[in-house]
């Protein structure tokens, strides 16, 4: 099959949802699907407020829709509700074409926190977005139960993986070079260092021990003179992502805002327990098995986590799989009435479209 997937966020951005839709496409890939993906390194950007590092499409219609014909997909999926995500949507409804969509991000949260913009008004904007969606996939059960309480429908309750291989158990905590030795327990926090990952409520935490913060956002240059005793090293690559996670002892997730939250799986699978607050993401991803803590007091929590043993934390990463997340995500596409193109072998694609290979990307959730 081709599938076409537009997306507003890609590499160089750098974000747990590029990286799940970078492992959806290699898995894809995998299983012989020819793959397209429109992202905004094709068009005239511009950068988004307050976000530095992701760039925005600036006006992409015209160009979106030449790209759009000239891919002749069998199935489309929009990932994202940003520019080109809008576009591609009023093509898809002018042209009579069905398309799937995903809900990632909990943007009325954001936009809420940062400019108090109600969190109807936000909500009912994703609602018109999504409606005409032939399925609009949802990587928890939670979040989908919240949606579908704001009048969201056609929901399909989806998944994300971790890669397992790469982010491979650690018995016990190793030594991370650049860091030098650190004074355990070691704290560890991965993600953008941006208001709506609540960051502080870890920066805050009165517990001994080391902490280290890996990632980049508009809060980085404030938070790192208020908190100079932090250790912290902006974005790694992915390999060496998974050496820090390999140093740590407890990893620290205090954002109440997510739909999932990759990095939870990716320090798991390192053997590293979650301490988080007992929220949408975190209820899903550790539920009720050994891979963490969740509490109202995340100290409590992350003295609860810091006795989990590391395989445990690991055995809970497994139940998560980036093979099982990509045939869930074939089966939800709606084909269109065309003949199937499929190459095996092929690749990543064509006309217009981006190619890509199998490098290994950063990730700041």
């Amino acid at each position: 099959m081709k599938i076409l997937i537009v997306t507003d966020a890609w590499h160089p951005q750098v974000s747990g949802v590029v990286t799940t839709l970078a492992e959806l496409v290699r898995q894809l890939q995998v299983h012989d699907h020819e793959v397209v993906v429109i992202q905004p390194g094709q068009f005239r950007t511009r950068p988004c407020p307050g976000h530095a590092g992701i760039n925005l499409a600036l006006f992409p219609g015209r160009r979106l829709r030449q790209l759009m014909d000239a891919a002749e997909p069998d199935a489309i999926h929009i990932a994202t509700e940003g520019p080109l995500g809008w576009a591609a949507r009023g093509h898809c409804l002018r042209r009579g074409l069905r398309f799937t969509t995903a809900f990632h991000t909990k943007f009325p949260e954001i936009l809420h926190a940062a400019l108090h913009v109600p969190l109807s008004w936000g909500y009912a904007l994703l609602r018109r977005f999504h409606r005409p969606s032939s399925g609009v996939m949802v990587p928890t059960q939670g979040v989908l139960d919240m949606l579908k309480a704001r009048g969201f429908r056609q929901l399909r309750a989806w998944t994300h993986g971790v890669d397992s291989r790469l982010f491979a158990l650690a018995d016990a905590p190793e030594t991370y070079p650049p860091l030098g030795s650190l004074a355990h327990p070691v704290s560890l926090y991965v993600g953008r260092i941006a208001p709506e990952k609540n960051i502080e409520a870890f920066l805050r935490l009165d517990v001994p021990g080391s902490k280290v913060v890996c990632g980049v956002g508009p809060m980085q240059s404030a938070l790192r003179q208020r908190y100079p005793y932090v250790h912290w090293l902006g974005v790694l690559p992915r390999h060496e992502l998974a050496r820090v996670y390999a140093a740590a002892d407890v990893f620290v997730f205090p954002s109440r805002s997510e739909t999932f939250g990759l990095v939870m799986l990716e320090a798991m699978a390192c053997g590293v327990p979650v301490a988080a607050y007992p929220v949408d993401g975190p209820l899903q991803v550790i539920g009720d098995s050994g891979g963490g803590a969740m509490r109202e007091d995340l100290r409590e929590a992350w003295n609860a986590a810091l006795k989990i043993k590391r395989h445990e934390a690991r055995d809970r990463a497994l139940h998560f799989g980036w093979g099982r997340a990509a045939t869930l995500f074939v089966s939800y596409l709606s084909v269109l009435n065309r003949p199937s193109r499929l190459r095996p072998g092929v690749g990543l694609t064509q006309e217009g479209g981006t190619k890509l290979s199998h490098k290994r990307h950063p990730v700041v959730e």
